[in-house]
């Protein structure tokens, strides 16, 4: 492709703005309206990107109606890494590898099922981490749902000594308890040492509630206006002291603060879903 039949970005974009006041005057005006209405579709456009985030059934054809051409696809290329990994086959002499251990058998159903997939098909980010299961199936709803209170069968893990080694909470063995308190009824724990912490209250035997703690640092997104369009950027202090500055790809600050959890997801799992991020206009 060559560089002129590329699509410009937002800063293309708002540097030819920039540079319209620099044209005679009898070319200013008509080519200043057109790069204005290029900015306003670019926004648009990005709006109605934002939103089909936000809603699931705008990102799922036929209302929520599984796309069986993207099913097939998704087999297919499934198929496709099947074979490159037992065979070492990709269909060209120069591409060849060693066979592999199996690879996980996938049909319809399975793709139907994995709630990773649905994610991926409402255009979120995929966790870089394994989330928590609720009887063996992913649990996201726990991490980023609106409901932050759940009752579950829950287990304290303890070793001879009565100190407790972990917790099984909902059949999932991965939860590690991060502090323990006084009459060994409320505790507080975190799966993988990955995500939001959770306090877990022991209500009997068996059954607990599993409340999820609020963030407890805050982190400021800066937002910067120029010709119309919007850029944000997340101000991060490091341990050195210094201050990073991490650029989002965002036109809306819904997808501003999505695409922070997810840079805070990659870089820092551990902290994942304990940070509140403000927004503040430069």
């Amino acid at each position: 492709m060559n560089k002129t039949d590329e699509p410009l970005d937002a800063d293309d974009l708002l540097i030819l703005a920039e540079r319209v006041v620099e044209l005679p005057a009898e070319d200013a005006k008509w080519v200043g309206r057109l790069v204005h209405e290029l900015l306003r579709a670019r926004a648009r456009e990005a709006e109605l990107l934002a939103r089909q985030v936000s809603d699931p059934e705008l990102a799922t054809p036929r209302g929520g109606e599984f796309d069986e051409q993207m099913a097939q696809l998704a087999l297919d290329t499934a198929e496709w890494l099947r074979t490159l990994w037992d065979v070492g086959y990709m269909g060209a002499g120069s591409f060849r590898s060693q066979p592999r251990s199996a690879f996980p058998a996938i049909d319809l159903d399975d793709i139907r099922r994995s709630a990773l997939f649905a994610r991926i098909r409402q255009g979120k980010h995929a966790l870089p981490f394994p989330p928590p299961t609720r009887q063996g199936l992913p649990w996201h709803e726990l991490l980023e749902g609106a409901a932050t209170r759940h009752t579950v069968n829950a287990e304290i893990i303890r070793d001879e000594a009565g100190l407790p080694l972990g917790a099984i909470i909902e059949s999932c063995s991965d939860w590690q308890v991060i502090e323990e308190f006084a009459g060994r009824r409320e505790c507080v724990v975190q799966h993988q040492g990955k995500g939001p912490r959770f306090r877990l209250l022991h209500l009997d035997e068996l059954t607990a509630e599993l409340r999820r703690e609020p963030p407890s640092l805050t982190r400021e997104i800066h937002l910067q206006g120029r010709g119309g369009f919007h850029s944000y950027t997340l101000e991060w202090p490091q341990e050195d002291g210094r201050t990073r500055f991490v650029a989002l790809r965002a036109a809306t600050l819904e997808r501003a603060r999505s695409e922070a959890e997810h840079w805070l997801a990659t870089t820092h799992p551990e902290m994942y879903g304990q940070v509140r991020f403000e927004v503040r206009e430069d």
